[in-house]
């Protein structure tokens, strides 16, 4: 089977083009290209979860010095042509090898692996080091201040999320919010979606909205910041909704939970 080309692959999960029939087609009867085509979409989904942290101060020159040398070292490493130039060392452990049973389609996922592109090869090194930066940034500015007990959490405002429209009764989730300024969510049972779920406040007065972040699973907990200085009376109600990967920042109109706050 012919399977979808990645570079495709990744403009179809980022939102920057639409499929067409035979595509659809085929993401719908081969496993190996939606796997795929799942996976970027989790990894743009995280990319959208982490636009926060364009607002950390920047990291110390050293940490900088520290991405550029894993870039480097990554750049070094020897390709699989070299690789395959390379003469056996231990005749033994050649045959060893040779013996080994080999796995139905494990050649194939190598040929497949090595079709992807140099660019994204670097981009996923890029993102890799960029991470370390961000973590050691948090490990540079924490290290100068004494560990202090986690403040006791008060409540300002909560409420229970439930099914709402179309969406299956199972369907259900809690908002409280901290007088941190947080916003703490817990869901359960949302259904399936091909995109992505996002949470909104709403006022109901005018129906204006704004968005606090994005979800990551279909069950389970989040924290998410909130603007400073909200007004919770007029943005009173919790919206979770159903999103797709298409580049539209505004409420997909596919509200999958609801709920008002009060305190």
């Amino acid at each position: 089977m012919q399977h979808l080309d990645h570079d495709r692959l990744v403009y179809l999960a980022l939102g920057e083009s639409e499929a067409d029939h035979g595509e659809t087609d085929h993401l719908g009867t081969c496993a190996h290209c939606r796997g795929e085509m799942e996976t970027l979409q989790h990894v743009a989904g995280l990319g959208a979860e982490t636009q926060g942290l364009g607002d950390l101060p920047d990291p110390p020159e050293h940490i900088w010095q520290g991405i550029i040398a894993e870039i480097n070292a990554a750049e070094a490493l020897p390709s699989l042509t070299d690789a395959r130039r390379q003469p056996a060392v231990d005749a033994r452990a050649a045959g060893a090898e040779s013996d080994r049973p080999v796995v139905a389609g494990t050649r194939d996922r190598s040929r497949r692996r090595r079709r992807w592109p140099g660019w994204v090869t670097t981009a996923v090194t890029a993102a890799a080091a960029a991470a370390i930066g961000v973590a050691g940034t948090l490990a540079v500015l924490g290290s100068n201040e004494p560990e202090q007990p986690a403040p006791r959490q008060v409540v300002l405002a909560s409420g229970s999320l439930s099914a709402y429209g179309t969406t299956p009764k199972d369907a259900n989730g809690d908002a409280r919010v901290f007088t941190d300024g947080r916003l703490h969510l817990h869901v359960a049972n949302l259904p399936d979606v091909s995109g992505y779920y996002e949470v909104w406040l709403i006022n109901p007065s005018n129906m204006k909205m704004f968005s606090v972040g994005v979800l990551r699973d279909r069950s389970g907990d989040a924290l998410l910041p909130l603007p400073p200085n909200v007004d919770l009376q007029a943005y009173s109600v919790v919206d979770v909704s159903a999103e797709q990967f298409d580049n539209k920042p505004a409420h997909s109109g596919d509200s999958l939970l609801r709920g008002n706050l009060t305190g």
